[in-house]
């Protein structure tokens, strides 16, 4: 009850919700100015290799899993690295190496797996950004992909920020959804809008006469203007939850479902399931502008270091 009323406040407010919000806002003005002295005093290191971020300003989906899974088909030798938000496991490992998979998704975390399962690229979860960085290296990458890199201001990268096509409560935490103050996307090199630099794409597999959607990823409401016909009954959990078969199967029992619709990064949490499952797919069809823009970073910064090296050289 007490998550279901801060995410309705953050993404669906009605008049109750302002109350708290405004009652919470001193603490939202100290929270999101440390946030800003943090990102203007903060210095950043060159590792030394393009480093790519792909992060947003608000909590909650923006798209940033699929936006990292369609730009890293563009590079060779990538290296993706994520915090591995929900995972079971603690510090550093490798999920996989360029396409082979090495751990399972209670290790990686869903969305860490989603990308691995996705790409040939290679993925580590850490929640030490500099020591991963350091082993993407050692691991021979040309080009590193931070995913919800916009906070780690400490790095020096090429900045992408996601933005909803609606913002309906434009508050610092915990007022409101956004981890820092709006103004802090001028700091980003690239900030795309949803629905004018990018469009969500959904296809879908396995569908049935009775489903049920089945999902474990925040602001699981944003889901519904994809929904197919058929859908029938809902079931949500907490962002990166993981999921009891016998659950889900007693669940289909008694409303009479005939498959669980469920996303990609749900799907990565029931691979050993013996349940029926209809999928929701999602993509992005990104603006080529923008990614040539992101192309270029990529390209002058591998001359930038190759310049360097010859320079060392001699």
């Amino acid at each position: 009850m007490f998550r279901k009323f801060f995410e309705d406040m953050f993404f669906y407010p009605k008049w109750y919700h302002w109350i708290v919000a405004i009652l919470l806002l001193p603490i939202s003005l100290l929270y999101g100015t440390l946030m800003f002295v943090r990102r203007v005093l903060s210095p950043s290191k060159d590792f030394g290799i393009p480093i790519i971020s792909i992060g947003n300003l608000i909590v909650g989906g923006s798209g940033k899993t699929p936006f990292v899974i369609e730009l890293i088909n563009r590079y060779d030798k990538v290296v993706i690295i994520s915090r591995g938000y929900g995972r079971k496991s603690n510090g550093m490992h490798l999920v996989s190496l360029f396409g082979d998979i090495r751990c399972t998704v209670d290790v990686s975390g869903d969305e860490a797996m989603l990308i691995a399962l996705s790409s040939k690229a290679s993925v580590i979860v850490s929640e030490n950004r500099n020591k991963a960085i350091e082993y993407a290296k050692e691991l021979g990458a040309k080009v590193i992909v931070l995913d919800d890199g916009f906070g780690k201001v400490y790095i020096d990268k090429f900045d992408i920020v996601l933005e909803p096509a609606q913002v309906a409560n434009p508050l610092t935490f915990p007022s409101g959804p956004f981890r820092e103050f709006s103004i802090s996307q001028q700091f980003a090199h690239l900030i795309l809008k949803e629905n004018i630099d990018f469009k969500r794409v959904v296809t879908y597999e396995n569908l049935t006469s009775r489903m049920m959607l089945t999902t474990a990823i925040a602001n699981p409401l944003r889901l519904n203007r994809f929904l197919p016909k058929g859908v029938v009954e809902t079931y949500y959990l907490d962002d990166h939850a993981y999921f009891d078969e016998e659950d889900l199967k007693e669940k289909m029992l008694q409303k009479n479902i005939t498959s669980l619709l469920v996303t990609q990064k749900d799907m990565v949490k029931m691979v050993d399931f013996k349940l029926p499952l209809s999928l929701m797919k999602l993509k992005l069809d990104i603006n080529n502008t923008k990614l040539q823009a992101i192309d270029a970073y990529v390209k002058e910064k591998q001359n930038e270091i190759q310049n360097r090296s010859g320079k060392n050289a001699t």
